[in-house]
């Protein structure tokens, strides 16, 4: 593990700041906030002056894509800049392309420049480096086991347990039990991954207990809190929180050490695992969607349920003045994920409509989300995880946790069979979530079509392609930009799902 990378956890503690990029006023979808302290530019331990990093980000390694000269011609460099992740576009002085090579930029103060050399046409291109397997590097699929060979990591998202009221991932009506977004998660990764290995997969969990991956908790950041909030214009941050009912609690050394905890340490130590230790041909994140609920303690149930997944892309022009965030996004675009994980969503996306008949989430604002593939369901958009776990990823949002019927679900638990919930037989929330991706039975569209030795999708991959979400203290809001664009096929229909 390197300097760098261990830098997530520890080099913060010698920060000082470049310049502050900006706060962020936005509606959040489970609770309002006017507040709150993201991508603001930081130096690390081992950074230059110039560095400009984003939360925990580290220095980044613009050596590293020397490896990837030659892996990708001028078209396909073009299409994925401009249609998968840079959408909403870039300044010109950051991201130069010609017919030969793209300048990236690496550092604006000193104006130095990584040059990415292309291919001069597919057939000459140079392998692509990668620990990860593309869908046609696997061996043919083992009858009984259309999933041999294949390693899948579950992340559930969140922590539940004592945790869920700090990230507000909490809420209880009544005498009843709350409902706690980690604990959910961690149940239907535990029920999927049982599926999964009969299927053949190896399957790896992220996260397998209710406990945090980092090694750090919300005390060992204060410092840095109390930075960020002076750095965005409050002078004198109030160390606590006397009501948790205080609209200003953001402004708070206590909430912003919480946030750092759990949202940017937590997330960037899980990617440290994926990357450095799980090696997955692929990501399943998991989650639970949920809309405004008010007062956790006395929640607004609403009549609204739906589905969304999530894949990579999208990146602000803001975040793209980053220099970590703008390295992370090259070395992904170069890593080919998009290809497989947008294939893997839209089958998904379709085999999870038909078995829940939930509507499409539709984003309310474009500012930071692109409508991808062709089901509908399925965004492009920075987030987090999906930007640092180094292989295709696939982020999984079903189910409102506090609409009428979402909560009569979670309520009633796991069972067998079916219950009639609001005049309607269900099955458990949990087990037909994680029977979606696996499923063969009559009540949802079969994924998999066997043809010849190899598993087929069953859905059509012909998607219209364009172009994740900063982890807040509730969902962003967002919305999407079509685009007519079309790709043939990907490689992982031919395996994966």
């Amino acid at each position: 593990m390197t300097n760098d990378e261990l830098m997530t956890n520890g080099g913060w503690l010698g920060m000082n700041f470049h310049h502050s990029c900006f706060v962020i006023p936005l509606a959040f979808a489970i609770r309002a906030s006017a507040f709150i302290a993201a991508f603001l530019p930081m130096l690390g331990a081992n950074a230059n002056a110039a560095d400009n990093l984003g939360v925990l980000g580290s220095k980044p390694k613009w050596d590293v894509l020397e490896n990837y000269q030659g892996t990708i011609t001028h078209d396909e460099f073009a299409y994925l800049i401009n249609d998968v992740y840079c959408t909403h576009g870039f300044a010109p002085d950051l991201i130069k392309i010609d017919n030969e090579a793209a300048q990236i930029l690496t550092n604006r103060e000193s104006h130095n420049v990584f040059t990415l050399h292309f291919a001069p046409d597919a057939n000459s291109k140079a392998r692509i480096p990668r620990l990860w397997r593309s869908a046609k590097s696997l061996p043919t699929a083992k009858s009984g086991k259309p999933l041999a060979g294949l390693r899948i990591a579950l992340d559930p998202g969140h922590l539940g347990g004592k945790w869920a009221k700090m990230e507000e991932r909490w809420f209880q009506v009544g005498d009843t039990k709350p409902v706690t977004e980690g604990d959910l998660t961690l149940r239907v990764s535990r029920m999927l991954a049982s599926r999964l290995k009969k299927l053949g997969a190896t399957v790896l969990f992220v996260r397998n207990s209710t406990q945090p991956i980092t090694s750090k908790r919300p005390g060992d950041f204060k410092e840095l809190a109390k930075k960020i909030l002076i750095k965005n214009g409050v002078p004198a941050p109030r160390p606590g929180i006397l009501d948790p009912n205080d609209s200003m609690k953001e402004q708070t050394v206590h909430w912003q050490s919480e946030m750092l905890f759990y949202r940017y340490s937590e997330i960037r130590r899980r990617a440290v695992l994926v990357n450095n230790k799980l090696h997955p041909d692929l990501v399943l994140c998991l989650h639970f969607n949920a809309e405004g609920w008010g007062d956790p303690s006395n929640p607004t149930l609403i009549d609204n349920n739906h589905l969304h997944l999530l894949v990579n892309g999208s990146y602000l022009q803001d975040v793209l003045d980053l220099d970590d965030e703008r390295f992370e996004m090259i070395r992904r675009l170069l890593s080919r994920a998009h290809d497989e994980e947008l294939a893997l969503a839209d089958t998904v996306a379709t085999s999870m409509a038909k078995a829940t008949g939930l509507p499409a989430y539709q984003y309310p604002t474009t500012l930071t989300t692109t409508k991808v593939g062709s089901t509908g369901y399925v965004y492009a958009r920075n987030l987090l995880a999906t930007r640092l776990y180094r292989c295709p990823v696939v982020y999984c949002e079903p189910y409102v946790m506090n609409s009428k019927d979402g909560f009569a679900r979670i309520q009633a638990g796991d069972y067998e069979g079916t219950k009639e919930i609001n005049g309607v037989a269900r099955k458990s929330i949990f087990r037909e979530m994680s029977s979606i991706v696996t499923s063969r039975d009559k009540f949802a569209e079969p994924i998999f079509g066997v043809t010849t030795n190899r598993i087929w999708p069953c859905s059509n991959f012909l998607s219209n392609l364009s172009a994740s979400k900063i982890f807040p203290r509730g969902k962003f809001v967002g919305s999407f930009v079509g685009n007519p664009n079309l790709r043939k096929r990907s490689t992982i229909a031919s395996r994966w799902f």
